[in-house]
């Protein structure tokens, strides 16, 4: 049989997607108070071609049935806090704690439908930033070195002369040792293999500035592992801001003044070292989900068989 037909044929008859109760505003919001409890995430996450909808999962459910408390079509604020205040105010009330990134939008909602609950600011969006500033530096750093080289290779040519990169102890060039020193400089020094560590070595002795910024974004990421109370967060975080100002790197000084913004939010993690690392599994087998099935041609299908297994 034909497996386009077969699908056509368990979405019109095999399936209950023509009777569900849900299906008229399915592409707009999907609702589920019976999934709320205590302990909530908020993130958004891409169905097809780009399309975001923001995601409301119930931690306790860990991935499985019951995770999906709402699924609302876009980002804005007013839509999401429209569908969730659907939800009696009592039942909303009784919510503790939500975890969410650093966007103004996702503060607004959790602030606005669940006035009881403790937010928290994930420590994984606050590393990413650190993490991409050390990126950029390094990318700048290449696009030079790769500036350098070219003007080198036509002064050589305008010469008759022939060039030759500068070859390094491990074997790269000054452009490779760049370009492959993008994960060395994720992860974690003790985790370094003996040629990452190495290049790590070749590249800090070459630029001195990669080496603090690296320092700075480890020092961030330790400071989140190894504290476990509040008072203790908030006194690091401040030394860590004084070595930011005193670095002068701009992309850092825009991190510390996006953590000063939301040190409340982010402080609470030291109480119950809660993350948003739930949202993000779940994007993840949402994605999964979708790579399963080629994309999605029919949203609303797409989600009724998505609600069928996490809602």
């Amino acid at each position: 049989m034909d497996g386009r037909k077969l699908l056509r044929h368990y979405r019109d008859y095999l399936s209950e997607f023509k009777s569900w109760d849900q299906k008229s505003h399915a592409d707009k919001w999907l609702l589920y108070p019976e999934n709320l409890g205590r302990h909530l995430s908020i993130d958004e996450t891409s169905l097809s071609h780009g399309e975001l909808y923001t995601i409301l999962t119930n931690k306790a459910a860990k991935g499985k049935k019951g995770s999906i408390v709402a699924i609302v079509a876009g980002t804005k604020a007013e839509a999401v806090i429209s569908v969730l205040h659907k939800i009696p105010e009592k039942e909303r009330r009784k919510v503790s704690e939500i975890t969410l990134d650093m966007a103004g939008n996702m503060e607004l909602i959790a602030k606005k439908c669940f006035p009881k609950a403790i937010r928290v600011t994930d420590r994984f969006h606050v590393q990413k930033l650190a993490t991409e500033a050390v990126q950029e530096i390094r990318i700048k750093h290449r696009w030079d070195a790769i500036d350098r080289e070219n003007d080198a290779i036509e002064i050589a040519r305008k010469t008759n002369k022939v060039f030759r990169a500068e070859v390094f102890s491990n074997g790269d060039t000054l452009k490779q040792l760049l370009a492959r020193s993008r994960y060395v400089l994720y992860k974690k020094a003790f985790d370094w293999t003996t040629s990452q560590k190495e290049r790590a070595d070749l590249l800090f002795e070459r630029y001195p500035d990669l080496k603090v910024a690296y320092s700075l974004s480890m020092e961030l990421s330790h400071i989140f592992d190894k504290t476990t109370e509040k008072v203790f967060g908030l006194a690091k975080l401040a030394k860590w801001h004084e070595k930011v100002r005193q670095s002068a790197f701009k992309a850092f000084n825009t991190i510390a003044r996006s953590i000063q913004n939301h040190y409340p939010t982010i402080l609470n993690y030291f109480d119950n070292r809660s993350t948003n690392a739930s949202a993000e599994s779940f994007n993840a087998k949402i994605k999964a989900f979708r790579s399963q099935f080629r994309g999605v041609k029919c949203v609303k299908f797409f989600l009724y068989r998505l609600t069928q297994l996490y809602a």
